[in-house]
């Protein structure tokens, strides 16, 4: 019983929607926000850039075109045998 008293008083308190404190942010929280979007931003052109690098077709019969773009190719992973 004490439990459930103290469980919902603690509910109260939690959602109380009133007071000095309520709807202030930190101005931190709004420089978090931004280096995380300039992060996403900046992650967002990184991965652009490396797969503009890519070939538009890869030819697992043909490589040379593919190997252009890569330092080599491990062969085709159809005929490789699990390790």
């Amino acid at each position: 019983m004490t439990t459930t008293l103290a469980a919902a008083h603690l509910t109260d308190v939690l959602a109380k929607t009133e007071g000095p404190e309520f709807g202030k942010a930190s101005p931190m929280g709004l420089l978090v926000v931004l280096l995380l979007l300039a992060g996403t931003v900046f992650l967002i052109w990184s991965m652009n850039r490396h797969l503009r690098g890519l070939p538009k077709k890869f030819d697992w019969d043909n490589p040379e075109a593919d190997q252009a773009a890569d330092d080599g190719t491990d062969g085709d992973p159809r005929h490789q045998q699990p390790r």
